[in-house]
């Protein structure tokens, strides 16, 4: 009998990237001047050669656009230190996107906040 795993590889790799991140942010890499950053999700391509990380600021100190291209810069930093950690046969590239869903979220909270306050 074979036992099934709760998840892809693909969703292990990508939580086991998510947590060495966060590990390397405190550690290794400074992104104070940016805002308080937290790494919210991550996928990975089916050859694990690619890595989508989705990040949230709290308290930024410039722009969504100028963090995003400087989490991008930094890319290369966040890659050298996650290959030391993550035992798979590539390192894949990363690519940072800003993560909106809690302004989302917030927008339609208070969406539904006006209509109840309204009946």
């Amino acid at each position: 009998m074979r036992s099934e795993r709760p998840f892809k590889r693909t969703e292990r790799v990508a939580n086991e990237i998510q947590h060495i991140l966060g590990k390397i942010q405190t550690q290794y890499i400074d992104l104070s001047d940016l805002g308080f950053i937290t790494f919210s999700y991550v996928t990975v391509s089916p050859d694990l050669k690619n890595a989508k990380i989705f990040f949230s600021v709290v308290q930024k100190k410039r722009n969504i656009e100028n963090i995003q291209l400087e989490m991008n810069k930094r890319a290369k930093a966040f890659r050298k230190f996650l290959g030391q950690e993550l035992r798979i046969k590539f390192t894949p590239q990363l690519k940072f996107f800003y993560d909106d869903t809690m302004t989302y979220t917030q927008k339609i909270d208070n969406i539904f906040h006006d209509i109840e306050s309204k009946e």
